[in-house]
């Protein structure tokens, strides 16, 4: 069995992974990560789908999600305080899109809200027996005060109204790192139940098709939708939150593909990873 193992390209290729310094680690990611945006540039024409593909995997995440509360009548893996997490900042969002800008995406983040705010629910109150509140041991506060503090220094320089604008700043950057209890409680766990991996690998996914859009149009009209955003620090930490999202999330994707691709459903984490 060892030897069909050693001859598997995939798990050759893991292994040779591994044993590379962390160096060469994130110089290899760098060129994936730049391959696949070139990739996305040549083969998608509307640039804007990206986007919308991001927010359809996040949905499919979500039912995936709700399939597994209303089946398995449990919720053991799952963070509550990403969710609540995820509740704040669409809240919020939705609070700056109705003031600001209100579009198709409103509608979106309003079914998006409904659905985290049932899952809230069904974690706190139907199936709590079934929470791992000892592992989802990372303070909300640890990721709001920070999300909040900054939003005040940095925040668009628009004619919206100052309280609006630090709303949104403090949405976005809330957004970037929302995922970071849930990681924190698989870290823990170090192991994960196929569900909860659909569900994080899903926004790993709808997070890098996120990011992609967002490279790919400041490339595309050359830095002009920089410039459309404001000016100061403002465009860059957009710009910087969404490879934040990325890159968060990009860890997990790893090692969700090398268990997929060995043929295992379970998803095993090592304790450095997050």
């Amino acid at each position: 069995m060892k030897g069909k193992a050693t001859k598997n390209p995939i798990f050759a290729f893991t292994t040779w992974i591994r044993r590379q310094p962390p160096k060469m680690k994130a110089f290899l990611a760098t060129i994936s990560g730049m391959a696949a945006l070139l990739f996305l540039r040549m083969v998608v024409e509307d640039h804007n789908n990206l986007f919308v593909a991001a927010e359809a995997v996040h949905a499919l995440g979500t039912f995936v999600l709700i399939y597994k509360l209303t089946k398995e009548k449990a919720c053991a893996g799952l963070s509550l305080k990403s969710q609540e997490l995820t509740a704040i900042f669409l809240a919020v969002r939705l609070y700056c899109s109705f003031v600001m800008e209100y579009d198709m995406h409103t509608l979106l983040d309003t079914a998006t809200l409904g659905t985290t705010l049932w899952i809230i629910y069904m974690i706190r109150f139907k199936l709590r027996s079934t929470y791992m509140h000892d592992k989802d041991n990372l303070g909300i506060h640890y990721v709001v005060i920070p999300c909040a503090v900054l939003s005040l220094f940095i925040h668009p320089t628009t004619s919206h109204l100052l309280f609006n604008r630090i709303c949104w700043a403090f949405c976005v950057y809330l957004e970037a790192i929302s995922v970071l209890p849930q990681l924190r409680l698989m870290q823990n766990i170090q192991i994960i139940e196929p569900f909860t991996a659909h569900y994080v690998f899903a926004l790993g996914v709808a997070r890098f098709f996120s990011c992609a859009h967002w490279i790919i149009q400041v490339f595309d009209t050359r830095g002009r939708l920089l410039t459309a955003l404001g000016y100061g620090l403002w465009p860059c930490f957009v710009l910087l939150s969404e490879i934040v999202q990325t890159s968060i999330l990009a860890d997990f994707c790893y090692y969700y593909v090398k268990n997929i691709l060995g043929g295992q459903l379970v998803v095993r984490l090592p304790s450095a990873v997050v």
